[in-house]
């Protein structure tokens, strides 16, 4: 037997074994092999490919709409490039570098009501992001901590609970709604998109900071990803309806924890309604790979740009 298909067997195993773990509310998921033939190894030699050439610390971007599945695809290229190519990765969200509640309550009184709630670009703490980024692809290495978010309280968890890196890692997964977008043409911010932005940013000046940030500070960390995979969703009723599937689940797992109602979340995507619209119209000619999400929520094609 030879080396190649004893790592396959081995990828095969952890694979299945993890998904099995995730499938919650009797979700399963469905052609678990085609998946991961099809879809989760070219991706992983891509992501390999790009390593090889100059054997250096690589970023991969991983954006999509809440409720693509960015959290389990990430986990499955973890264990592929680990399993079938010996790369040490690790991940972590945009989410987790949320800033604090106290910060966010600041720059809604300061600047507009909206940025008391998170998820828009300047409701992340750039200057983190950036140095965490920076010395993950510096030679110089220096062991680093990650922060974590817990959304249960909507603040930063304890730094005991950080992530740890003691070791400059191979790969570096970065995950998130928003990560690898562009900011908008002035032009198109001046119509509201949703009754949020009617009733609560009537002067557009929570839209025009939001576009200003990533100009400026999101630009800048987006600069250091290598490779950019975007997980596009066929509109943006899906997001919708995926994101209180993930709420559904979270109501399971969370332990008595804050969740959210359904109506809440229908508010709670109106703040991502306008940067999501706007990242299925462009990503998919900038991003360098594009995997297309069918309407039941399964990876449906791929393109390499």
């Amino acid at each position: 037997m030879d080396h190649n298909h004893l790592k396959y067997k081995k990828v095969k195993k952890k694979y299945l074994k993890f998904l099995s773990s995730q499938e919650v509310m009797s979700e399963p998921f469905r052609d678990k092999i085609g998946q991961l033939n099809k879809f989760y190894f070219p991706i992983s030699k891509m992501i390999k490919e790009e390593y090889f050439k100059k054997k250096k610390t690589k970023v991969i971007g991983l954006a999509g709409g809440q409720g693509t599945g960015k959290s389990t695809i990430s986990q499955i290229l973890k264990i592929i490039l680990k399993e079938a190519y010996e790369l040490e990765t690790i991940i972590f969200s945009i989410d987790d570098f949320y800033k604090t509640l106290k910060e966010r309550k600041k720059m809604s009184k300061e600047i507009n009501i909206l940025f008391h709630t998170r998820g828009v670009p300047g409701t992340h703490d750039t200057e983190m992001l950036y140095s965490c980024i920076k010395n993950l692809k510096n030679n110089k290495f220096k062991k680093l901590v990650i922060p974590k978010f817990d959304k249960s309280i909507d603040d930063r968890s304890p730094k005991n609970k950080w992530l740890k890196v003691k070791k400059k890692p191979n790969i570096v997964i970065f995950e998130g709604w928003c990560v690898g977008v562009k900011a908008q043409k002035k032009k198109d911010l001046i119509k509201s998109i949703n009754k949020l932005e009617k009733q609560k940013d009537k002067k557009q000046i929570w839209r025009k900071q939001v576009n200003l940030e990533l100009n400026r500070n999101y630009k800048k960390i987006f600069s250091l990803i290598d490779k950019l995979i975007f997980l596009k969703v066929p509109s943006f009723k899906y997001v919708f309806k995926w994101r209180l599937l993930q709420e559904k689940k979270l109501r399971i797992t969370s332990k008595g924890n804050k969740t959210m109602s359904d109506k809440e979340i229908s508010n709670f995507i109106m703040y991502y309604e306008r940067l999501t619209k706007h990242m299925i119209k462009n990503l998919p000619s900038s991003a360098d790979a594009v995997i297309n999400i069918d309407k039941k929520h399964m990876l449906k094609s791929i393109k390499f740009n």
